[in-house]
């Protein structure tokens, strides 16, 4: 049974947040493998350090000075650079649709804060104006925002006047509901939405990949990583970016589209390069000082990797045309730039500073997961440090990838 209480209501939209039963996150069950909590306590202890972690997977919470509502700004400039291709689709789902008086549409991965609304906004407005403009009755909207159950959905929800007031261009009825459960599993009704949007979540893996080896205090990926080391991350990748396509398909009707945004590279040659400056290269040179200092055993740093993969377009193209359920229509690559994502870009500190802010915003609750909240500030003046002295690099390899995907047609659709 779907438990659903209404937060905020008025004549034009009325918002309610729903718990889902059916939405649960994979990741959690996956670390369990179905065992007691004493049960772990009592196993291998490097295991249950290297994999147990991945359950806190979410944003920092709240609107604090670390937290990823005030420290997402470079999110911000990835959704205006796919707005074209989200206007785009719009506009193209409503008319071959055949202006529809119901859709449905799905931001997941929404994370907390005003950019939450953003895209959300972006589509409703681009419906009444086409509608407008086509002379047609504007329809009804039910916007769902999903993320995680530990993502902080009441300082999202608080801005809810904010969408309502300041981004809607005209007040048709639409409705705003919350979604808590992992994308990696599925979260609604067969053939019941319409669009669905995702930025920057689909990059983050349902769990660390297996059979890594010593990472020799690496968190992620580097240029001396053993190749194994990329064929497992690239391995989770497909089967966890598979997944996600093959339960949306389940969940779309025909012809729905989905605009989706990751963080990817623009390297092909050579999979293990990163470049010096990249954020994960950087976070462990700053766990490595903290070993150095004797703030942090080598072997807590060994064990902690992050569940996080950044494809390049070719990657991203074959498993989609290898699930089969959707048809490519738009691909593109950005520029990314961590460190000019905030303002008072001119000095390299305060460049460094902005840069530890972004990256503790979307990895802390990871980090005290795993080695507790002691670390923290020390760890992110290291890094800052760390990117300050890299201010330079040009050769970066971090990009923004930008897909659109229409659900092809049953009769098309490969068998399950």
């Amino acid at each position: 049974m779907i438990e659903c209480a209404t937060v905020y209501c008025n004549n034009s939209a009325c918002f309610t947040f729903k718990i889902c039963p059916t939405s649960i996150n994979k990741t959690t069950e996956r670390c369990s493998n179905g065992k007691s909590e004493n049960e772990m306590k009592n196993g291998d202890e490097e295991r249950i350090s290297k994999y147990s972690y991945v359950s806190p997977l979410c944003m920092s919470g709240g609107d604090g000075y670390n937290s990823y509502s005030t420290n997402s700004l470079l999110q911000r400039r990835v959704l205006s650079k796919a707005k074209p291709v989200l206007v785009k689709n719009t506009k193209e789902l409503m008319i071959n649709l055949n202006f529809p008086t119901y859709i449905k549409v799905a931001d997941l991965g929404c994370s907390s804060g005003q950019n939450t609304f953003l895209a959300m906004s972006e589509i409703i407005n681009t419906v009444n104006v086409l509608c407008q403009q086509r002379n047609q009755n504007p329809p009804e909207i039910d916007c769902c925002l999903n993320d995680l159950p530990n993502n902080d959905f009441n300082t999202t929800f608080k801005f809810i006047q904010f969408f309502n007031e300041k981004n809607i261009t005209s007040k048709e009825s639409y409705f705003v509901s919350g979604v808590p459960g992992s994308f990696y599993s599925r979260l609604f009704p067969r053939r019941s939405l319409h669009f669905v949007h995702s930025s920057y979540g689909l990059h983050w893996l349902s769990k660390v990949p297996e059979g890594l080896k010593k990472s020799k205090m690496s968190v992620y990926i580097t240029n001396s990583s053993p190749l194994s080391t990329y064929k497992a991350y690239l391995n989770q990748f497909q089967t966890d970016f598979a997944t996600f396509l093959k339960l949306r398909s389940e969940e779309m009707v025909s012809n729905g589209r989905m605009v989706l945004t990751f963080i990817g590279r623009n390297t092909i040659d050579n999979p293990l390069h990163r470049d010096c400056c990249h954020f994960w290269t950087l976070l462990s040179r700053s766990l490595r000082d903290l070993v150095v200092e004797g703030l942090v055993s080598p072997s807590k740093v060994d064990s902690f990797y992050i569940p996080f993969y950044d494809p390049n377009e070719k990657e991203v193209k074959e498993v989609v045309q290898k699930e089969g359920s959707f048809e490519i229509k738009d691909l593109e690559t950005h520029g990314y730039d961590l460190g000019h994502c905030n303002q008072d870009e001119s000095k390299r500190s305060k460049s460094g500073k902005n840069e530890a802010n972004y990256i503790r915003a979307v990895s802390e609750p990871l980090l005290v997961a795993h080695f507790g909240d002691a670390i923290t500030n020390i760890l992110f003046n290291k890094f800052a440090c760390h990117v300050s002295q890299h201010a330079s690099c040009r050769n970066k390899t971090t990009v923004s990838i930008v897909v659109s995907l229409t659900k092809k047609k049953l009769s098309s659709c490969p068998k399950v």
